[in-house]
């Protein structure tokens, strides 16, 4: 799809790869300044996304070279990898293109979760990992890594499992399977109950960062119940990180 047409400016065409609330806000404290035009680039795997202002495009861009070559058609000056800390290939493919193109990228990435006093966590450093953990750690599993890993999933029949996404989850999925379809932000109160009347034993989730899903954590600790996590795949080696929407503006205003 192409990009909407968006003001031209100053500062120059900064593109964000988008699909977080930091994506969002990055975009919205853009807006504001009338120095920049920005596009936000989505994924197109969430049904019905909430838009940040400026221009936005949905869909792929065919690899690190189909990227290079749209960054250099629509003159974008700098490059923010603001997508999903798991969305690994992507984020691969933007270092891809930033060497092609030369155009300055930054990698912006909300700090992960840590475990504190009370906490039981087990770690893994993958899905699959997590697949071969878990029979050993409960048996009705609260699953929150997103509907297109749920395959990894589906061979463990003598488990139950509740799935909460966005948008309805398609292709080999766990035989004993309840899928909540519901958005975050969701509350400590929300989620304790929900482990009450589901009667969790187990909670599976990425290390996605963030407080947006944050409470299913203090919610588990405060019912003793154990947590797997996920780790995060490494930002490209070589790309300048920032963990957080005010530290990505200050990394355009000295690249401006």
């Amino acid at each position: 799809m192409p990009a909407e047409p968006a003001p031209a400016g100053t500062g120059g065409h900064v593109l964000i790869l988008g699909g977080t609330t930091e994506a969002r806000r990055l975009a919205e404290a853009l807006a504001r300044e009338s120095s920049y035009r920005v596009t936000t680039s989505l994924a197109g795997r969430v049904a019905a996304p909430v838009l940040p202002p400026g221009g936005t495009r949905v869909g792929g861009f065919g690899g690190p070279g189909g990227l290079a070559a749209w960054i250099g058609a629509h003159g974008v000056t700098r490059v923010i990898d603001a997508t999903h800390p798991f969305a690994e290939r992507m984020s691969f493919n933007a270092a891809g293109a930033a060497a092609l193109s030369g155009v300055p990228l930054l990698a912006l990435r909300r700090p992960g979760w840590e475990p504190g006093p009370g906490d039981a966590w087990t770690f893994a450093d993958s899905l699959a990992g997590a697949a071969a953990l878990l029979p050993d750690l409960g048996s009705r599993v609260f699953l929150t890594t997103g509907r297109m890993g749920l395959h990894t999933f589906a061979d463990l029949d003598g488990l139950w499992f509740l799935v909460r996404s966005v948008d309805p989850p398609a292709g080999p999925v766990p035989a004993r399977l309840e899928v909540l379809l519901d958005r975050g932000p969701f509350t400590l109160d929300d989620e304790r109950e929900l482990l009450a009347r589901h009667r969790i034993d187990v909670l599976v989730t990425k290390d996605s960062g963030g407080s947006a899903t944050a409470p299913k954590l203090t919610a588990a600790r405060e019912a003793g119940v154990p947590v797997l996590v996920v780790r995060r795949p490494p930002v490209p080696q070589g790309v300048t990180r920032a963990d957080s929407v005010a530290a990505a503006l200050d990394w355009l205003r000295q690249h401006a």
